[in-house]
């Protein structure tokens, strides 16, 4: 890999606990929330802005057959759509292992949190069930798609729907339920560069990043998703540190979305 002059740079303040925007390490940028992005066409919906970073997140159900190992169990299935429009490096075609891992991370902390009790998406034993399809659209990339996405996905979910059945067992999209959802558990990321911990990467910040963790907290601050990515090192004290920021911010996130759904 070709480390460019500003790659050195921004390496070199970080290193100073400095970065090229003037945030702390632990700092964000400036975070909007839209719920209800997509009126008619969705059973859920949030549009979220991080920095310059924008993800438009939208939920859809439809009636399947489930899973034959979990035949007492709805389906929570998620897509990411990383597409040019988002940034040029992108190539329209299948999902990329990017936007595969980051589909697979934000379902498991949803899944593993709960959020979402999949029992109650059973219509019928064995036979049909509520499928819940997530789906992702990255519309600007400028770094922590993975927050930004879980963040829009939690957003998303609280405002979800589920259509009801008529009497010949088909959705009624003129009748709806609220999607059984308990809880609201948020999703961060810590990357290491160099020595130092930081959150809330942009995409410079990415190119010489050199390990990351995203954890998934719930809100008595168990832990029920973690994921490391990249080839850099992690010491058991940099995870600790990660954890606990993730803790320690959670809670703000919290309110930042559900003041939100409040003006829905």
């Amino acid at each position: 890999m070709v480390i460019s002059i500003n790659d050195k740079n921004i390496s070199k303040l970080i290193e100073k606990g400095e970065r090229l925007d003037d945030r702390n390490l632990y700092e964000f940028r400036d975070l909007e929330i839209n719920p209800g992005y997509i009126h008619e066409t969705a059973d859920g919906s949030a549009m979220v802005t991080l920095g310059d970073t924008k993800v438009l997140v939208g939920i859809s159900t439809d009636i399947e057959s489930p899973y034959p190992d979990t035949p007492d169990q709805g389906m929570l299935i998620t897509n990411v759509e990383l597409t040019p429009m988002a940034a040029p490096h992108y190539e329209p075609g299948p999902p990329s292992d990017e936007a595969t891992e980051l589909a697979r991370v934000i379902d498991r902390g949803i899944r593993e949190s709960g959020v979402i009790d999949l029992e109650e998406l059973v219509i019928e034993e064995g036979e049909n069930v509520y499928a819940v399809f997530i789906d992702i659209h990255v519309l600007d990339y400028d770094g922590n798609l993975m927050d930004a996405g879980s963040l829009g996905a939690a957003t998303a979910l609280m405002l979800g729907k589920l259509p009801v059945l008529d009497e010949e067992g088909e959705l009624d999209r003129d009748n709806y339920r609220e999607l059984p959802v308990n809880g609201l558990p948020i999703t961060l990321t810590g990357s290491k560069i160099g020595s130092k911990i930081l959150f809330d990467t942009t995409a410079d910040e990415e190119d010489v990043r050199d390990t990351r963790l995203t954890v998934t907290v719930k809100e008595d601050g168990k832990v029920v998703n973690m994921q490391k990515g990249e080839s850099g090192p992690l010491k058991a004290e940099d995870v600790e540190e990660i954890i606990n920021t993730i803790n320690d911010k959670a809670e703000m996130f919290r309110k930042k979305i559900r003041d939100a759904v409040k003006e829905v």
